[in-house]
């Protein structure tokens, strides 16, 4: 009879190194992760909704690498917001700014309920296989660069839709990530990957 093998953590997790540049090593990969802050669409009027969609299209034909869109939802707690708003109306003597408030409070309260109130953080994942037949030319700053020059595509085609788009380069914040990743009880991650 075969035993199956116990495997540590490290063992079972393909992350191999986080380097300070940001760019995460994992046993057949080299990725680097980017956080988009994405702008309102449905607050843009009908021609800039246009001009946003015609980015996005010269962003998915400039983008002729794999990339995954990793969407976290994680949800809010708000009763530190309920505590100052019912501090303040204690502090008023206005009954009419006390209905507001208390009416604002109910409001929260239903989100909270509804399980309505949750922030969404969005990223993307940019990578470069690691090709064992040519591991040898592959150097590890060749790989690098050509990961920061696809970050740089993205960020300018993103930029022209209006969407921010933030390096993750802090090796603290890229933990914090996986972590969040692997920890689910806590948050609704979903990835949607992209191909050529």
């Amino acid at each position: 009879m075969n035993k199956i093998k116990d495997k540590t953590i490290q063992q079972w997790l393909p992350i191999q190194e986080i380097y300070n540049d940001g760019i995460v090593k994992l046993k057949n990969k080299y990725i680097k992760i980017l956080k988009i802050i994405p702008i309102n669409y449905n607050l843009k009027s009908d021609l800039e909704k246009e001009a946003i969609l015609n980015s996005y299209k010269i962003f998915l034909k400039t983008c002729n690498f794999d990339i995954q869109i990793f969407i976290q939802s994680s949800k809010i707690d708000l009763t530190q917001n309920i505590s100052n708003i019912q501090k303040n109306i204690l502090k008023k003597e206005n009954r009419y700014l006390e209905n507001i408030s208390q009416n604002y409070i109910d409001f929260i309260n239903k989100l909270n309920q509804s399980k309505k109130s949750s922030s969404k953080n969005f990223y993307i994942i940019i990578s470069n296989k690691i090709n064992k037949k040519k591991e040898k030319i592959q150097s590890e700053e060749i790989i690098k660069s050509d990961l920061k020059e696809k970050y740089f595509k993205i960020k300018e085609c993103l930029s022209r839709c209006g969407n921010s788009v933030i390096e993750l380069s802090n090796k603290k914040e890229i933990e914090k990530l996986f972590f969040s990743l692997l920890n689910t009880k806590k948050n609704n991650n979903k990835i949607i990957e992209m191909g050529e």
